[in-house]
């Protein structure tokens, strides 16, 4: 791409003008239950705007201010609506399903949105269960930097919405919660991060990540980074589930989770295929209560407990007896799962198929994925079967990659585009079973900034600087080090990739600077 700044008249500068390095242009896998009916969101499956689609721009200094004209009747009538909430609210009435792309960039903080719910939340919320849903919605991100701040998303009686590529960092009580009567969903391509802390002692990191419960259905989780999230995700509620809540989790990086990645409650079908499972301390999946769970393909690192059903097996295995005893699930029933094609390594690691011990197991393992799971199988607590959702005639298609081939996978295209701006490692000797808090991980989402600060159209200018001032890096390409030849006053410099990103920091800047540890590539 070709890149021309206009100067303080608009007028192109030509001679300032860049190329950027080859552009790869790669779609999005769409795939699992939340397209069971058609494509959640504001696009077509080939990446354009659907008929008649509208787009809105949303920063920390247009978030109160975009308007938009929005169909308040069955009549077809318009009323004009200022700011973000006042739009989704006046859609929440159910009659306007024009497609809906809300584009957010940069750094949007919760004190720059006027209406959220309960302070905490962007709101879709419908008016009905059937005819007045609010529907066609695409939140989304531009670039690798556009992040809540603060805040989450809430579902309630919507349809065919999408979430992707967005930072969400110390929301309020979930990330994203979708409570009551929603459906064909996809959440991809998103960076979570920790919550704010709750009362109970459990929400050190956040209450949750996603929580999916009454009637919330046919929902696809995929291609999403979860940065050391506590619960991260609740399918399924303790009461009032309709029929089964059907569920797809693929291609996620569970990056140092605690638990419920995913915890199945009552009456839940997941398939749950292709996903990394990077040092959970507590427990991978979690089933319980007439949940059915067709684990297919992960790939298990150093994850103690892997897969997990209520009442048996690992959940009640007493690692200083070798008996049996407690349990992890708030005493429920078990459901069962059915397990075909994972891996799992690493030490102090308990996974127990049904081929190993046909009585305290884990889950059911096949070595052909279409082969049932007999009627006769069931759990030991509450005596649950596995249903067979995934050998049905109304199954899905979908193209997995076999388990060796998901951290190689995952771990280049989950979350953000190019990652995200905001980078951390986890050190795997204390954090693989370290499940508390870590305190500079917090403080840095807490004083987070995009590279360029909240964006504001408008407010950026280049810095006065004079051809005597001129700053010098060489030699040009460089191997280890590059030296730094200026009048100028630095203290820091800044590497960047070459789409942006915020690669290193460097403090103390004299002379020589040591850049051995970069990739190759061009900064």
């Amino acid at each position: 791409l070709k890149v021309v700044p206009l100067n303080a008249t608009s007028v192109e500068m030509s001679q300032e003008s860049a190329l950027t390095s080859p552009v790869t242009v790669k779609k999005y896998v769409r795939e699992g239950f939340g397209f069971n009916e058609g494509i959640p969101g504001a696009y077509n499956a080939d990446g354009t705007l659907k008929t008649n689609g509208q787009i809105l721009y949303i920063t920390a200094a247009t978030a109160n201010t975009v308007q938009l004209n929005v169909i308040k009747s069955t009549a077809g009538t318009t009323e004009l609506k200022v700011g973000l909430q006042a739009i989704l609210d006046a859609r929440g009435k159910g009659y306007d399903k024009t497609p809906l792309a809300i584009r957010f960039i940069a750094l949007v903080k919760k004190e720059n949105i006027t209406g959220l719910k309960d302070n905490i939340y962007i709101n879709l919320q419908g008016s009905n269960n059937t005819s007045r849903l609010s529907e066609n919605l695409t939140l989304e991100g531009v670039g690798d930097d556009a992040t809540l701040h603060g805040y989450g998303i809430a579902f309630k009686r919507t349809k065919f919405v999408e979430i992707r590529n967005l930072g969400i960092m110390l929301y309020g009580d979930d990330a994203i919660t979708m409570d009551t009567d929603n459906t064909n969903h996809w959440i991809h391509n998103n960076d979570f991060f920790y919550g704010n802390t709750g009362t109970d002692a459990d929400q050190v990191k956040g209450d949750g990540t996603i929580d999916m419960k009454y009637n919330s259905t046919f929902i696809s989780i995929s291609y999403n980074h979860f940065w050391d999230s506590g619960k991260a995700m609740g399918c399924g509620g303790a009461t009032g589930e309709l029929g089964f809540p059907s569920m797809t989790f693929h291609h996620n990086w569970f990056d140092h989770t605690d638990s419920r990645t995913p915890r199945l409650n009552k009456i839940t079908n997941a398939h749950v295929y292709n996903n990394y499972f990077d040092g959970a301390s507590v427990y991978g999946i979690g089933n319980t209560e007439m949940s059915s769970g067709f684990i297919e393909s992960n790939y298990f690192r150093n994850t103690r407990r892997p897969m997990m059903i209520s009442g048996q097996g690992t959940d009640v295995y007493d690692p200083s007896t070798g008996q049996t005893s407690g349990g992890s699930f708030s005493s429920q029933d078990g459901g069962m799962m059915k397990a075909y094609g994972n891996i799992s390594t690493g030490t102090n690691v308990r996974l127990v198929y049904y081929s190993q011990n046909n009585v305290q197991f884990d889950a059911y393992d096949v070595t052909d994925k279409s082969i049932p799971v007999p009627t006769s199988i069931k759990s030991i607590k509450g005596g649950y079967v596995y249903n067979n959702f995934d050998t049905a005639p109304t199954m899905y298609q979908y193209a997995p990659h076999t388990a060796d081939q998901v951290v190689e996978n995952v771990t280049a295209n989950a979350g953000r585009v190019n990652g995200g701006d905001f980078q951390w490692t986890f050190p795997n000797e204390t954090e693989d079973a370290g499940h508390d808090l870590i305190v500079p991980l917090k403080t840095a989402l807490i004083n987070y900034n995009t590279y360029f600060g909240p964006y504001n159209a408008g407010s950026l200018a280049a810095a006065n600087v004079s051809n005597k001032d001129v700053l010098q890096l060489y030699p040009n390409p460089f191997t280890q080090e590059i030296s730094l030849s200026t009048k100028l006053n630095i203290t820091s410099i800044d590497v960047l990739s070459s789409s942006g990103q915020l690669i290193k920091r460097l403090d103390n800047v004299k002379g020589k600077m040591n850049l051995s540890t970069l990739k190759t590539g061009v900064y």
